[in-house]
């Protein structure tokens, strides 16, 4: 599950910079910056809860 926390890290932190650029800066497809935003936050919560921690 390492993975799925890396990569929900990585891809919410990109979605977050794509939507503040977004609001600076408006340019064609800023609108997956938030679809990005919401599969990191999926994964975060897959890759946080998919191991037992103690």
């Amino acid at each position: 599950m390492d993975r799925a926390l890396t990569a929900g890290v990585v891809l919410t932190g990109a979605g977050l910079v794509g939507y503040a650029v977004g609001l600076v800066a408006p340019y064609p497809g800023r609108a997956f910056s938030v679809t990005g935003v919401m599969i990191g936050v999926t994964l975060l919560a897959v890759g946080y809860g998919g191991e037992e921690r103690s």
